[in-house]
């Protein structure tokens, strides 16, 4: 269920209206029925999952109609952006499983919008602007007001021409002058009331070092980009939508291809938030550990969190693609890997909180290896051996001194069934002398190996449990959501988002697991049998792995938030 009231099931039924209009251009044969996308980031931050929406879209529309979708890095403000993002940019959208057909640079174009610019400014359509942009943004009125003119609006082509020259040429400070299109000041779209094209500033590029000194702005080069690359769907999110008559405006102006602008609503998902600039803030102010913190909404973020391309592509799909803003729980990208998890992940044995089991009548140094099933939902993973001693780890949560009516895990006096192994009776319970329980001592029942007793008695309780002399020692992280509250942005006066940022997103713990998993890898991806899912983290080393807590076996959070 989303939070505007509907289902998926109804939201996917009404949400391909992108299909029908590219079907629609297809049968009228317009672009000679070719289909072209592309996918435009801005170098300047790491990807999120808002922005894995518009790559599964936008590739899967290339993939659907036999067309083409290519990467095209907007890198427009060398005050922002760099390599890092580029290369972690082109990371994350091969690991989601797609490929481009070109690369290109909005910087690949500067010559060419630097010959449009000049060609407008000879059309009379563009003028070189001498105020400050907080003077232009004090001077644009309101959508009932109209803007005040310029006192530079009315400018000579010639002076315009050698000005912007001039500007190129380095010969102005940063923020001293810019080129504007000279369009309608009364529009009620406050986009066309006369819109920078250029800003001057003194930065090295990433791309083309200090060559030059002026830059587009977005809304100048995005169209005339997807232009020269022939792109025929220009696909975006909302927000854009007020921008397309000035997409629009400089295709006609200059007379070139016109790919036709198509918006859909953004990603948005409660319980984080997946504004660039936030994001950054939280890396730079290390509220969270970086850009690939697992409690990040980052593409990076979740890939080391342990969630796989299948679960996000799947998740985006259930989205759909609408035509108006809503918010989509968080609990449905939990349920797409947990699906996804619980097909591919090995079955393993793991404590999290360990307390020990001693088994009185097994024989002193015994050991024996079970045979465990690595995952019924896939035969084809078959079988590991589990080692079994006379000492054993159990959760500390599987026992109870007192355990209320219905309770089916160990207490004194009961009996529970050991995953794998034995039916196993509490016998003891030793305490330390500030009444804390340390171990426990047990019986076990030679006969009723595998989990089955000859004479037919009934176990209710079965529990996880890792050999103490096999052990291995690991650190599990514990992660949860980042926030605490469904909008993070929804603060009182004098608060911001990072007031709700939840205190318990991150637990860490050490934990006793199998030695099947002392040779994991980073990526590698388990249920930890009764607890949850869970992947091995780069920092993981042979002598000490790191685990990290995908999802929990079930929805806890929306359990918790019920109570």
């Amino acid at each position: 269920m989303n939070t505007d009231g509907t289902t998926i099931e109804e939201k996917s039924a009404s949400q391909n209206f992108i299909h029908a209009i590219i079907e629609e251009d297809i049968r009228n044969g317009k672009n000679g029925g070719r289909v072209q996308t592309r996918f435009p980031p801005e170098p300047n931050g790491y990807l999120h999952i808002g922005h894995a929406k518009s790559i599964c879209l936008n590739f899967g529309l290339a993939q659907k109609y036999n067309g083409i979708c290519n990467l095209r890095f907007d890198d427009t403000n060398p005050a922002k952006e760099d390599t890092e993002y580029v290369d972690a940019i082109r990371e994350d959208i091969h690991w989601l499983g797609f490929n481009w057909a070109n690369e290109f640079y909005a910087s690949d174009y500067f010559e060419q919008l630097y010959a449009w610019a000049v060609q407008l400014i000879k059309k009379g359509k563009a003028y070189v602007c001498d105020l400050s942009q907080e003077q232009i943004s004090r001077d644009r009125g309101t959508p009932q007001v109209p803007a005040t003119p310029s006192p530079y609006r009315n400018r000579s082509v010639e002076e315009n021409l050698d000005l912007f020259e001039r500007m190129r040429r380095g010969e102005f400070k940063d923020g001293e002058k810019t080129l504007r299109a000279k369009i309608d000041l009364a529009s009620p779209n406050m986009h066309m009331r006369d819109p920078v094209m250029y800003r001057i500033i003194h930065a090295p590029h990433h791309r083309t070092g200090n060559k030059w000194c002026i830059y587009p702005m977005y809304d100048y080069a995005h169209g005339q980009s997807d232009s020269v690359e022939g792109v025929t769907h220009s696909v975006c999110t909302l927000e854009f939508e007020v921008h397309r008559p000035l997409y629009e405006w400089f295709i006609r102006e200059l007379g070139i291809h016109a790919p036709q602008q198509i918006e859909f609503a953004r990603l948005n998902i409660n319980y984080t938030v997946m504004s660039k600039r936030k994001l950054l803030e939280l890396v730079k102010q290390h509220y969270v550990a970086g850009w690939d913190d697992p409690r990040m909404p980052t593409i990076c973020g979740l890939r080391r969190r342990g969630y796989t391309p299948e679960s996000i592509r799947n998740f985006a799909e259930r989205v759909g693609v609408a035509k108006r803003d809503n918010v989509i729980e968080y609990s449905l990208l939990e349920f797409c890997i947990r699906e996804h998890l619980n097909k591919i992940a090995s079955r393993v044995l793991a404590v999290l909180h360990p307390l020990k089991v001693t088994i009185t009548n097994y024989p002193e140094n015994g050991e024996e290896w079970l045979e465990a099933v690595n995952n019924p939902e896939d035969p084809s993973q078959g079988t590991r051996q589990v080692p079994f001693s006379g000492t054993l780890w159990i959760d500390r949560d599987d026992f109870m001194e007192d355990p209320p009516k219905k309770y089916f895990r160990l207490a004194p006096g009961a009996e529970v069934r050991l995953r794998y192994g034995y039916f196993i009776k509490c016998n003891e319970v030793v305490k330390d002398a500030d009444g804390q329980v340390t171990e426990l001592r047990c019986t076990y029942d030679p006969s009723s190996k595998g989990g089955q007793s000859p004479d037919g008695r009934k176990v209710k309780g079965t529990i996880h449990w890792v050999s103490a002399r096999h052990a291995v020692d690991a650190e599990i992280r514990l992660y949860d959501r980042l926030f605490s509250v469904e909008n993070p942005d929804d603060t009182a006066e004098g608060h911001d988002y990072k007031d709700n940022l939840n205190p318990d997103s991150l637990t860490v713990l050490t934990g006793k697991v199998e030695p099947f998993l002392k040779g994991t890898v980073p990526g590698d991806k388990f249920q930890f049998e009764r607890v949850g899912y869970f992947c091995t983290d780069p920092d993981s080393t042979p002598e000490r792995p790191v685990f990290n807590r995908t999802v929990t076996m079930k929805d806890s959070w929306a359990r918790k938030m019920g109570e």
